[in-house]
């Protein structure tokens, strides 16, 4: 169950995050005037046509922050709090995210402010047909990518698809990631955030000499990346002891059973009542002892007042911006070591990047291809940003930032700006 606190506005939060990684670059005035605000904002009125006959009206979104290293690449999410300063900054998370493991691709995002929970499959269907039309100027293959995100999936990116292939006349599969396999996915797409979360925690505690076997774990937000994840640090031997989703917390001391957990979880949509479990409230699991603990829920949810009482060790962030400022120093103080956002969740965009070459070239690997590559890609990127954590003596969230902004500013740079 995520515990966001809405005072806390996630762009204001990307914006000081960008600003302190500048400072470290020393990068001119000029330079962040090119880099650090989006270059397209698009807000779109989404009419839908409900069940009961009756029009209702959504607002949706699509920002595009940078387009100086590639096409713009970012997810869909559909969720009740969605705000453009949050999209915002998931785009502008994106771009940095597309530059620290260096695939060619800039920063996107895209919302609808919806409850999809209380909206039958014909509502959704028809709302993200017509939120495709509203946005269909700024998206395409060679242009601006879109992916699935909190509560959308394969099926919608295969309805946006379908509606992009329609107006165009031919199929373009290339147009979104996350498709399904038959329409032209990826293998390893579905699992690749929480597959890249894996690579990254083993990589950190590689450096840390803390043995996976046995360690360990409290995952915030059960969804794909963070159920993935569990599953994973559960085979190689991490002790599973707490999970959360919207519903609400469980534990078990003596660790939770992960693949009948997920079992449970896709039967009966929820983690609360799984067997071998007790409940707890969302402050008791932030606060549960650990040595690995993986926020995969949404923004803002380790914050200035409860950051003093998180126990872990690593903290993974498969959630994009799950800490703000005001906590990370709290966790920095107390010698918390963070896997930065944009550096652990990043196997996502990276797997994406691999489904639009496969679509691109009309050919396609298996999956165990699509997981070496993606080791390869995370393990590569967090040395980077580990090399400069360690020389410059920064934070892991600066080093990643200016790792990414880094390569940004140098693009921009080299292009120079037009006329």
């Amino acid at each position: 169950m995520a515990t966001m606190r809405l005072a806390d506005n996630a762009y204001d939060v990307a914006l000081e995050n960008f600003d302190a990684a500048a400072d470290v670059l020393g990068l001119s005035n000029d330079t962040r005037e090119m880099i650090k605000y989006p270059e397209r904002i698009l807000t779109v009125t989404v009419p839908v046509r409900m069940d009961n006959g009756h029009i209702r009206r959504f607002e949706g979104y699509r920002v595009q922050h940078s387009m100086v290293r590639g096409p713009a690449k970012g997810g869909i999410r559909f969720h009740p709090q969605v705000t453009l300063d949050e999209v915002k900054a998931l785009a502008t998370w994106m771009t940095w995210k597309c530059a620290v493991v260096n695939i060619p691709f800039g920063g996107s995002k895209g919302g609808i402010t919806c409850d999809p929970k209380r909206m039958s499959p014909g509502e959704l269907e028809r709302m993200t047909r017509r939120y495709t039309s509203g946005i269909l100027p700024l998206i395409g293959p060679e242009q601006d990518i879109p992916a699935p995100d909190v509560y959308t999936n394969s099926q919608t990116m295969a309805w946006i698809m379908d509606t992009y292939s329609m107006t165009k006349g031919y199929p373009i599969p290339g147009v979104v990631t996350g498709k399904p396999i038959c329409l032209g996915g990826s293998l390893g797409r579905n699992e690749a955030t929480g597959r890249g979360v894996f690579y990254t925690v083993e990589h950190a505690c590689e450096h840390l000499k803390i043995s996976m076997k046995g360690a360990t774990v409290v995952v915030q937000g059960f969804g794909n990346a963070g159920s993935i994840a569990a599953e994973l640090l559960h085979k190689a031997g991490a002790r599973v002891i707490a999970a959360s989703d919207s519903t609400g917390c469980v534990y078990n001391k003596n660790g939770l059973n992960i693949p009948e957990l997920i079992q449970y979880k896709s039967s009966t949509g929820r983690v609360t009542g799984f067997a071998a479990s007790e409940a707890i409230t969302p402050a008791e699991l932030l606060a549960t002892e650990c040595d690995i603990l993986v926020p995969a829920a949404l923004e803002n949810t380790i914050h200035a007042d409860n950051a003093s009482a998180v126990r872990a060790k690593i903290i993974a962030e498969a959630a994009n911006g799950p800490i703000t400022p005001a906590a990370d120093r709290i966790l920095q103080s107390k010698g918390t070591f963070v896997i930065p956002d944009i550096l652990c969740n990043a196997g996502g965009v990276t797997v994406s990047y691999f489904e639009w070459v496969q679509d691109e070239q009309h050919l396609f690997w298996d999956a165990q291809d699509v997981y070496n590559r993606l080791e390869r890609v995370m393990k590569t990127a967090f040395r980077d940003v580990l090399k400069i954590h360690v020389e410059r003596k920064v934070p892991m969230r600066i080093a990643a930032n200016v790792l990414g902004i880094g390569r940004v500013a140098e693009a921009v740079q080299i292009r120079g700006i037009y006329p």
